[in-house]
This record gives structure tokens, C-alpha cells and sequence, in this order.
């Protein structure tokens, strides 16, 4: 569920907001303050942020430069502030969608799907996974590690994948040659053991305090992550 930290220090229309958010079944957080909303943004971890300009003690520019310096996370700006050159100025400032008031509360649920949808970080969540420097793209079957691209069998791929989406978790040869290989597969069960071997020495410049491949004697194998990012 994607969580959607709206600043607003309007309680009518921040609950205006929440409720229509809600019923796209969107989790709402609020402030209606600057300074709360600086405070809450590291402890909310937002998806996107509805920023409105005038706000008590520090104003939505404040926070949205705050934001950037932290993240990413998409920021629509909500505002009385109809001016041209207010607008110029949210999107240099790292805005990525501003709307003015007065507004219909089906064109902010409009606005935040469309921004939502063209979010890198939201399209990272779905199609990768990282674990400090190793980042494996579980659609496209691109894995890096340092920045740098590492070459993989299709079969050794295929199993290392498959530990990205299911970490920390212990499988038998068995399982995995029934989930990678699939239950036709008429090989022998030592085929796992040659493709652990490979992924180790692929990976073998993994940081060890981020992650490792490991075996446990009598039980199988175990993607083991200790940094993980998403």
C-alpha cells in the first residue's frame, strides 16, 4: 500500500484529502506544519508528498528542500499560489506536479496516480531488489554488483533470482530444482551445488556484511541478506 504524507495546515482540506485518498486505498499520514512535516518525513517513509506553500512556522519551500536533500519521493505542491512564476519556481525547486487552488479533490487523486505511476522509486520497489551493492532486476534479469554489470548463466540467473524475491529463506535441492529447474527435470540434484558454486564466485566481491550465500548442512541453501534496501 502506498503511503501518502499530506502537509496541510487547513484541517478541512487535509481531511478532504485523506478522505478521498483513502477510499483509492492509499495509507495517510498528515502534518500541518512545516517544522512536523520535516520532523515526520524520515520516520513516515512516503511514497509522494502533498506540499502545500503557506504554511505556519516553516513554509512548503523549506520543506520541499529538505525532501531533496533526503529523497527522491515525488512532491505535488498544493497551493493558493496560482502565479506562473510560483509554479516555475516549484518544479526548479524539485516539485514534480503543482496544483493550484482552488481544486477539485478527484484531480489530486487523478494527479498523485499519474505521479505515482512514473515514480522511479515506486518502479524500483516493484522490478528490483537491492541488498547493499548487489542489485538484481527480477524483470529484466540484469544483475549488478558495485555498479558494474555481472555475467550469469541463464540457469545460474534463473536461481539467483529466484533467492532475490525469496531472501532469507532455506531451500533444499529438491525445492529448488522443482521451482528453477521445474518437477520434469530428470538431472541430478548435484546440478544445485554447481550453480552455488558459480553464483559464490560471481558474487564473490559481495561484501560479507551485506550478504552471502549460504549452506546449512542438512537443510539446503539460504540467500542470506544483512543491508537490504528493498
Amino acid at each position: 500500500m502506498e503511503r501518502i504524507f499530506i502537509v496541510e495546515d487547513e484541517m478541512a482540506i487535509a481531511r478532504v484529502l485523506k478522505a478521498y485518498l483513502e477510499k483509492e486505498g492509499y495509507d495517510i499520514k498528515m502534518a500541518f506544519d512545516g517544522e512536523s512535516a520535516i520532523e515526520q518525513f524520515n520516520q513516515e517513509k512516503p511514497h509522494l508528498v502533498i506540499l502545500d506553500v503557506m504554511l505556519p512556522k516553516k513554509d512548503g519551500w523549506e520543506v520541499l528542500k529538505y525532501i531533496r536533500e533526503k529523497s527522491t519521493c515525488p512532491v505535488i505542491m498544493l497551493t493558493a499560489l496560482s502565479d506562473l512564476n510560483y509554479r516555475l519556481d516549484g518544479f526548479q525547486y524539485g516539485a514534480d506536479d503543482y496544483i493550484p487552488k482552488p481544486f477539485a479533490a478527484q484531480e489530486v487523486v487523478a494527479r498523485v496516480k499519474a505521479v505515482l505511476k512514473r515514480s522511479p522509486s515506486l518502479m524500483m520497489d516493484k522490478d528490483e531488489r537491492v541488498f547493499g551493492s548487489l542489485k538484481i532486476n527480477v524483470k529484466s534479469h540484469e544483475v549488478f554488483l558495485h555498479g558494474e554489470p555481472v555475467k550469469l548463466t541463464p540457469r545460474d540467473l534463473a536461481v539467483l533470482v529466484f533467492f532475490a524475491e525469496n531472501p532469507n529463506q532455506t531451500f533444499t535441492r529438491e525445492q529448488l530444482i522443482e521451482y528453477v529447474w521445474g518437477i520434469d527435470y530428470e538431472g541430478s540434484d548435484r546440478a544445485v551445488d554447481l550453480v552455488i558454486k558459480r553464483l559464490r564466485k560471481a558474487l564473490m566481491s559481495w561484501p560479507s556484511h551485506e550478504g552471502e550465500i549460504k549452506t546449512l548442512r542438512g537443510l539446503g541453501y539460504q540467500f542470506c541478506v544483512y543491508e537490504r534496501t528493498t
